[in-house]
């Protein structure tokens, strides 16, 4: 289950500003049928002058007992419906008693309805092919609680049973005692998980200034440990009774599927729901707005920065008329120009900040903000301050420039024109969030063809002088809360509130104008000198053709009408950092990342940036330990830009020594604190062990990185592009080979070819062998992590690779019911298996769990005894079919999918095997018996070699 709410005052700056205003334009509209169109409640729609019309793909209703509903038929992915059921019910409406009750009235639901006793919910989903996590979730937060059901609809009696389901989560969750005293631990699990760390430490001095001692600071969602501990089963019963009614729940439903018979299901299922008698009124609460500032400095041992953040709360807008989605533009546009200004302050050779961001958009507590972080250096609080809250100061004095705004309003239809183009082939679930926002808060949902026409029709209608007169608004002195976070070992360092309110108030003295350095020069002078293709293989099992150029380069191809308007890019080469010298590593594993902020050719990556504002097309070039390559994703209008790209990240790469000292400097700075983190001093701990103390798979040290040399990164990341004789390339995505025959002629075949016939070198970096058993005690937070690293040799092959992946889901499955349900004290204990070819072939099973460290060695040897029954007996065919539905159906889904195929044919190619297998996957499926568990267990989790990493507190 999920808590969405954000113990991090940073993070949920980030989250709100990175949204938008208007954030879930992914729309599907296409007009009805006459015989799809239900008539009667559904067509009510009343539309006042200016306001947004509905989506007239949508069918919205209310049920006379105040059940709301929306449903919408949607084609993507194929034969899947996505589900939901949206509660107006979060933790802000405890009571003092109940406080974590409204979460844990959601852990509650999958434990136990009319329908379905204890887990039965669960198990039964999951034989339906649907991952429990992954799949099947819920959230709970402030205001609400939302159910998350996908479903295959292929299965008339999975899908229908689905909104039983949902109804017996709405109104008949049963909440037995001896099923109450079991979620206990899970839930004080889930906040021990999530908590007893430095980021909660912070929060709980933080929320209050915040949120100005608000309703909403004082009920945090995961609530109170002792009301955890001892509520009594009539409390939440209690809660469950006053809040789950109808006229507070809407059911969501998109998909694959009939509409008209939806909308029958939900009548069926949800019409007998009853609000109760001389029912409690909903109240709306809000955050009382803050006269003047108010500065609140936390610190904590662990913290391992120092940050500020400028939060200028401001009441909530919603996008319900044309004014309303104008100013959502409006705000889009002044967001993108003034984080674009402060992003180029991060290709400084010495940035004033680590990090930096302005923007304005939703908060919390019915409010909007303007929001500026800042994290900085050590010892450089002032400057990166200053820098930050200059670059508005910039805006208020001098506005931003019309070249400026011209590039953000390319940008800004460049991406709705994109939505617009996918409008058919949009995935269900990326609708569900403007429903919910309409039931919530009331936000219009007018679909991808009126938003679309709206940008077209009235984005030059914004004027430079609005813009300019934004940051005027956003910015205030009242109702403003300062929040510095650092380290405590800074403590006696940081400044006053006077201090930080002073540099604030001089941080625009002396500012001057933006000059918007660009560039009209095309990318390319002139056209390369093509090459040809030499030879042509079509493969007609899975659509694929392949191309050898003249210069050597292979061409996968796979063209889809999976994306309308989408072309996935990817090649590769071996060689990679492997063949770094130890003494030259540092500035090899930099390289790579290095060229891609430096730009191409005669042109900086800001004006890079500038140039392709109206493009979508985005290409990089990596380095990674065993290949060099490229990844690319455009489209077909852009696709010769992306090529033009590849090219020059080939022939022309730049050298910028400003960028070079502007990420030595950044990641110093992120190295300086980095041991006060307990979780990275695990980490890094796990990380050293697994590799043998091998330097190249370890977390740079500052002494290696002030050694590192750009000449030499340079140098490196030349040699490795200056032979694309050995180049692998797929294309997959919405395309007509032949079209794109002349484009890799012009841009592949004319790459530079030495033919060396180079491949990676085997530096034979892996664990060691034996058990090995490696304690961390660091940290104040009473709590401890468990690895278990099984691992060793592997013979890589599909049937292999199958048999592997299906005991990780099956071993995942137990230790949920074991750790999670039965026993408890570890909220989310984790499997993850791995297994590789290359450099040498691998396989590794990762097991973890976090819980109170008392419990360590019990939970460990319910885990142990776990994995001894599979050994001894193989799975349960119950876990074996869960296993084959889920996979059975993921595959299904994965198979429709571009980026599926792009990392298929790739993986496929450079492990050299015959891509058509995959055709074989779901058959292959029926070899995992209760036999081949067995077996697997014995061979991978024998133990022989083991490695058990375990965190616990600084002993005291």
């Amino acid at each position: 289950m999920r808590l969405n709410y954000k113990v991090s005052v940073a993070a949920l700056a980030l989250l709100v500003v990175s949204g938008g205003a208007f954030a879930q334009v992914k729309k599907k509209p296409v007009t009805p049928s006459p015989k799809s169109r239900p008539t009667g409640v559904e067509q009510k729609h009343i539309v006042a002058a200016g306001l947004l019309p509905p989506d007239p793909e949508v069918i919205v209703g209310k049920l006379p007992n105040g059940l709301t509903y929306y449903v919408r038929k949607n084609a993507e992915p194929k034969s899947r419906a996505e589900l939901y059921l949206v509660n107006k019910v979060g933790s802000v409406l405890e009571t003092d008693d109940q406080q974590g009750l409204a979460h844990f009235t959601e852990h509650m639901a999958f434990n136990g309805t009319r329908d379905f006793p204890k887990n039965d919910m669960v198990s039964y989903l999951q034989k339906s092919g649907v991952k429990f996590g992954a799949d099947l979730n819920a959230y709970t937060s402030f205001d609400e609680t939302v159910y998350q059901l996908p479903l295959p609809t292929d299965s008339v009696d999975v899908f229908e049973k689905g909104f039983n389901i949902l109804a017996n989560w709405a109104s008949y969750v049963t909440f037995d005692p001896k099923e109450i005293d079991s979620e206990r631990g899970v839930v004080l699990g889930e906040k021990l998980a999530n908590g007893k760390n430095a980021q909660e430490r912070l929060s709980n001095q933080t929320y209050p200034v915040l949120l100005n001692n608000s309703r909403y600071a004082q009920r945090i969602p995961i609530g109170k440990e002792e009301i955890l501990k001892t509520f009594k089963p009539e409390t939440i019963k209690s809660f469950y009774h006053d809040w789950y009614r109808p006229d507070l729940q809407a059911v969501i439903a998109v998909g694959d599927f009939d509409p008209a018979r939806v909308v029958e299901l939900i009548k069926r299922n949800f019409s007998s729901l009853q609000n109760p008698a001389n029912e409690k009124p909903r109240t709306v609460y809000n955050v009382p707005p803050t006269p003047g500032t108010v500065v609140k400095i936390a610190t904590d041992k662990e913290f391992p920065y120092t940050l500020a953040e400028i939060i200028v709360k401001h009441p909530q807008t919603s996008i319900k008329n044309t004014a309303d989605l104008m100013q959502s533009i409006r705000v889009q546009l002044f967001n993108q120009m003034l984080n674009d200004r402060i992003s180029e302050l991060t290709q400084k050779p010495t940035p004033p900040f680590v990090y930096g961001q302005s923007s304005y958009g939703p908060f919390i507590g019915k409010q909007d903000a303007f929001t500026t972080i800042a994290v900085s250096k050590s010892g450089g609080l002032e400057t990166a301050i200053k820098a930050a809250v200059a670059e508005t100061e910039r805006v208020r004095h001098f506005g931003f420039t019309l070249t400026e705004l011209e590039r953000a309003k390319q940008t800004a239809l460049t991406g709705i024109d994109n939505a617009y183009r996918e409008r058919d082939k949009t995935r269900s679930a990326n609708f569900v969030g403007e429903y919910q926002q309409n039931f919530l808060n009331g936000d219009a949902f007018a679909g991808i063809s009126y938003v679309y026409n709206f940008y077209v029709n009235n984005i030059n209608k914004i004027t430079l002088a609005e813009l300019n007169g934004m940051a005027g608004k956003f910015v205030s002195d009242q109702n403003r809360v300062i929040i510095v976070e650092a380290p405590e070992s800074e403590k006696d360092k940081l400044p006053n509130e006077k201090t930080i309110l002073d540099w604030i108030a001089n941080a625009g003295k002396g500012v001057t104008a933006y000059v918007d350095n660009t560039s009209d020069k095309p990318l390319l002078d002139q056209l390369p000198k093509a090459g040809n293709i030499t030879e042509t293989k079509v493969d007609s099992l899975i659509g694929i053709t392949t191309f050898t150029l003249s210069n050597g380069v292979k061409v996968v191809l796979k063209p889809t009408k999976f994306k309308n308007d989408q072309v996935l890019i990817n090649g590769y080469s071996f060689g990679g950092t492997s063949l770094a010298s130890d003494d030259d590593y540092t500035s090899a594993e930099l390289a790579g990342g290095i060229i891609r902020a430096s730009g191409i050719a005669d042109f900086t990556q800001i004006q890079l940036n500038k140039i392709l504002s109206a493009k979508n097309v985005s290409v990089s070039p990596y380095i990674s330990d065993v290949a060099q390559g490229i990844t690319a994703n455009t489209t077909p209008k852009d696709f010769e830009t992306a090529m033009q790209l590849i090219y020059l990240y080939f022939t022309q790469p730049r050298k910028d020594a400003d960028v070079w000292q502007a990420n030595i400097s950044q990641t110093n700075a992120l190295l300086a604190n980095r041991g006060l983190n307990p979780g990275s001093v695990f980490q890094d701990t796990v990380s050293a062990t697994l590799n043998n103390r091998n330097f190249r798979e370890m977390v740079v040290t500052p002494e290696r990185l002030n050694k590192a040399n750009l000449d030499k990164a340079y140098a490196f990341y030349k040699d490795r592009f200056s032979d694309a004789s050995s180049f692998v390339f797929t294309f997959v995505g919405n395309f007509d080979v032949a079209v794109l025959k002349p484009y890799i002629e012009a841009y592949l075949a004319s790459l530079p070819s030495t033919n060396r016939k180079e491949t990676y070198k085997n530096l034979n970096i892996v664990p060691p062998a034996g058990q090995i058993t490696k304690t961390v005690n660091k940290g104040i937070g009473e709590k401890g992590t468990m690895q278990m690293v099984f691992n060793g040799a592997y013979d890589y092959n599909d049937l292999n690779n199958i048999q592997i992946d299906a005991l990780e889901e099956i071993l995942q499955i137990r230790l949920l019911d074991r750790l999670r349900e039965k026993d408890g004290g570890a909220y989310a204990p984790g499997v993850r298996a791995s297994y590789k070819k290359i450099p040498n072939s691998r396989y590794s099973i990762t097991i973890s769990f976090t819980c109170l460290p008392a419990d360590i060695d019990r939970l460990a040897a319910d885990t142990q005894d776990e994995i001894n029954k599979l050994k001894q007996s193989g799975a349960l065919q119950a876990d074996i079919d869960k296993f084959v539905a889920e996979e059975a159906r993921s595959t299904q889904v994965q198979l429709k999918e571009n980026i599926f195929w792009a990392g298929y044919l790739g993986a496929s190619a450079q492990n050299q095997e015959d891509p058509d297998a995959i055709l074989h996957h779901v058959s292959n499926l029926s070899n995992i018996t209760t036999g081949s568990t067995k077996d697997a267990a014995n061979k991978y989790l024998s133990g022989t070699n083991l490695i058990k990493f375990i965190w616990l507190p600084e002993k005291k």
